[in-house]
């Protein structure tokens, strides 16, 4: 199809309206040595379970996402006036599109990845059964540092263990064995999704067939973690913050918070995007204040962006999540990356983009070098953007072309190795 032609990624919200679920977890150890006692997980499903159950999918969100992947949360739809009587097919009066955080107050939101997610998209919901959560450590029903501490009644706060991308794997897998879901087809994500998804290949190699890992990295280069770090400081020093226990003061550390999100976004865009979007213009004058006030275009964009951020994310699970992305390291145990992966039986899908300089191509070929040398089957492409990180979310018509072909061949392979049982229908 060429570019620009209307596609399936086109098309807002046609995963349907999507019902929040969760359950409860007992006794789960972390890798710091600390066992939580309960955990509760927020997910949600799309599409059918084949009765193989070789149709599978789990979507690893990245550090702002949640569990709603695509269509509409069942909530915003009944406060938009639908009703069960109406059916999945049904579209709200006034959606949002694209950025959750550039949505207009009072829109319909479909899930973060819809344009990738949904019937005839690349993670067609006609044939694969997708299922998302909110990570351990999350603020959207998923236990975190928001959640009650059952020894004290108040929120964990700062005293919530810190958690790894390893962590939040486990805690999927005891996840799909309550869904009676033994092995995926594949696991897929971008940015801190795809560090979950390559934890998944190397720690459970048994349970994945296939493994696309998009916009991400095997460990973070000390840039990022800077940049990290410079937001955790923003929040830390917030005097709102109150040693995390904002949660009892009715207050929320808004500035560190915002400021952190700031400094995140600007990674998450290029030079080219963002000269294509802001330039030198000023917003509302023709000419200098003279005053320390927002002037530039881009200062307005990012000021709207921190505050917006800040009324949907808790600044407690913000420092948790980037510190696990800190100390990521698919190499952990192993004396190099080919050696963590060596004898992987996993397929994997690796993608890039050219103007992404928070993971750079070349640390994406770094895996793909790796996964070649220990023979493994695996398939690359550096996907031409001026999107910069977030291509990820905003190319998914050049990421269809790839995915889709692959999740296809990963299908027919597993069922031609045989787990699907005799005369199992097709998804």
């Amino acid at each position: 199809m060429a570019a620009g032609t209307t596609g399936p990624w086109d098309v807002v919200g046609n995963a349907g309206v999507v019902s929040a679920r969760s359950i409860t977890l007992t006794d789960v150890a972390l890798a710091s040595g600390v066992t939580l006692p309960e955990v509760n997980i927020a997910y949600e499903t799309i599409g059918e379970l084949s009765p193989g159950r070789d149709n599978a999918i789990l979507l690893c969100h990245a550090l702002s996402g949640d569990a709603h992947v695509a269509g509409w949360r069942e909530a915003d739809a009944r406060a938009a006036g639908w009703r069960s009587e109406d059916g999945p097919e049904w579209a709200p009066p006034d959606s949002a599109t694209g950025d959750p955080d550039a949505a207009s107050e009072g829109s319909v939101r479909p899930g973060w990845w819809d344009p990738m997610v949904g019937p005839g998209k690349a993670f067609d919901t006609d044939r694969y059964f997708i299922v998302c959560a909110n990570v351990l450590g999350g603020c959207s029903g998923t236990t975190g540092p928001g959640s009650t501490n059952p020894a004290t009644g108040e929120p964990h706060g700062l005293d919530f263990p810190v958690v790894t991308i390893e962590d939040m794997v486990d805690v999927q897998t005891r996840l799909l064995d309550e869904l009676g879901i033994e092995r995926l087809l594949a696991v897929a994500g971008g940015s801190m999704g795809g560090m979950q998804a390559l934890a998944w290949a190397k720690r459970y190699p048994a349970r994945v067939g296939a493994c696309v890992a998009i916009a991400t990295t095997w460990r973070l280069g000390a840039q990022a973690i800077a940049f990290n770090e410079v937001g955790r400081a923003a929040i830390l020093g917030d005097p709102a913050f109150a040693a995390g226990r904002y949660y009892a003061t009715g207050t929320v550390p808004r500035h560190g918070l915002a400021v952190a999100r700031m400094i995140g976004h600007i990674t998450y865009l290029s030079d080219e995007s963002m000269h294509e979007k802001f330039g030198r213009r000023l917003r509302g004058r023709d000419g200098f204040a003279f005053e320390f006030v927002t002037e530039f275009e881009v200062e307005s964009y990012l000021a709207y962006q921190g505050k917006r951020f800040t009324e949907r994310f808790d600044a407690n699970t913000y420092l948790f999540m980037t510190k696990a992305m800190d100390y990521f390291d698919l190499c952990e145990g192993a004396s190099s990356l080919g050696e963590a992966l060596a004898a992987s039986p996993v397929r994997f899908l690796v993608l890039s983009f050219s103007s992404d300089w928070l993971f750079p191509t070349y640390q994406a070929r770094e895996v793909v070098d790796a996964l070649s040398a220990a023979g493994a089957e695996v398939s690359f492409a550096e996907i031409g953007s001026p999107y910069g990180h977030d291509a990820f979310l905003l190319e998914p018509q050049a990421q269809h072309a790839f995915v889709e072909p692959f999740l296809e061949q990963a299908l027919a392979l597993e069922r031609a190795r045989g787990t699907a049982p005799s005369g199992g229908e097709s998804a």
